[in-house]
């Protein structure tokens, strides 16, 4: 079989665009992938390609960089704790150490969602799939992004109330944005800051046209999903099943088969009755257990806390 200009819609055996299929192998984003084919570094069949408009099927070989496409794994997501001085790239011109140097070796090969600066820290979301990154990324999406900020300054709160109106800085036009005074520590203030948008240095830019220097940015929530109680540089797969919930309209667009509910319903292990001692003569009658606590029961302890469960572990290869 041999790649087509045709449309995803016209061609049939589930062909797509071969950027986007890079993408959903987890190599890089699409628009990474369009790059990658102009550098020649993308061949089909044994053709260096030179466009991005060619359509492939499940029949074609694909080599990148001299090395065939990996097959595709189901769509992962992992929550990560960046710390900071590390680039959110895949590559550093100027040599510096990249958050994909220190991820942990059974790692498979992922993408991040979107870049964290050299000196943010905090959480970084990072997948398997391309397309998934580019869909949590769009501000279509929806989603926002919520940060603990240590600014130097007296923050005046009704200025930054003012920003929920959108700002406009050096003709860059930034969204609505929830900024909340948490305490003021003699020169140095602490913030809450949401914001849906992102753009590049959106915060610390803000900031400094409030007259406010940032000197410390944690990312704390991406969508619904929490830094919560990572250590630095540790890294958590989020459960697939809540992957699907979170994400479903994404799978949905796609056409993947949703996750099938568990319908089974648990039951609790039956007690065993009590066995009836006997009475001594002369003894008086038997105590009864208090009403509402039946006898030889405790209070169960219960599970996993709300919102917890056990830790994710990981079960792939390194490629």
């Amino acid at each position: 079989m041999t790649p087509s200009d045709t449309s995803p819609e016209e061609a049939s055996g589930g062909p797509e665009r071969i950027a986007k299929r890079l993408a959903r192998a987890g190599l890089c984003s699409r628009r990474d992938a369009e790059r990658w084919i102009a550098e020649g570094r993308v061949a089909v069949n044994g053709t260096v390609l030179t466009t991005p408009a060619v359509v492939v099927g499940p029949g074609d070989t694909i080599v990148v960089d001299g090395k065939p496409l990996p097959e595709m794994e189901p769509t992962r997501l992992w929550r990560y704790h960046k710390p900071d001085g590390l680039v959110t790239s895949a590559r550093d011109e100027k040599g510096r150490q990249t958050v994909f140097d220190t991820l942990p070796a059974d790692l498979p090969r992922v993408v991040s969602v979107g870049r964290l600066d050299l000196t943010t820290e905090g959480l970084l979301l990072l997948t398997n799939d391309g397309e998934l990154a580019r869909f949590l990324e769009l501000p279509s999406t929806g989603w926002a992004r919520r940060y603990r900020v240590r600014v130097n300054g007296i923050a005046d709160p009704a200025r930054l109330a003012g920003l929920s109106r959108g700002v406009t800085i050096d003709g860059v036009q930034y969204g609505p944005i929830e900024a909340l005074l948490d305490r003021q520590q003699g020169s140095n203030a602490w913030l809450t800051i949401t914001l849906r948008e992102g753009k590049n240095r959106e915060v610390r830019n803000v900031m400094e046209s409030l007259g406010l220097t940032v000197n410390r940015l944690i990312r704390v929530a991406y969508g619904p999903f929490q830094l919560g109680k990572l250590e630095r540089g540790e890294v958590e797969e989020v459960p697939r099943r809540v992957l699907r919930d979170q994400v479903a309209k994404f799978f949905s667009d796609r056409g993947d088969e949703p996750v099938k509910p568990n319908t089974g319903t648990a039951k609790a292990k039956p007690q065993p009755k009590p066995h009836a001692k006997p009475r001594t003569p002369g003894a008086g009658p038997a105590k009864r257990p208090a009403p509402g606590r039946p006898a030889g029961n405790r209070p169960d302890s219960g599970g996993p806390a709300a919102g917890g469960g056990p830790r994710g572990r990981h079960e792939t290869r390194r490629r």
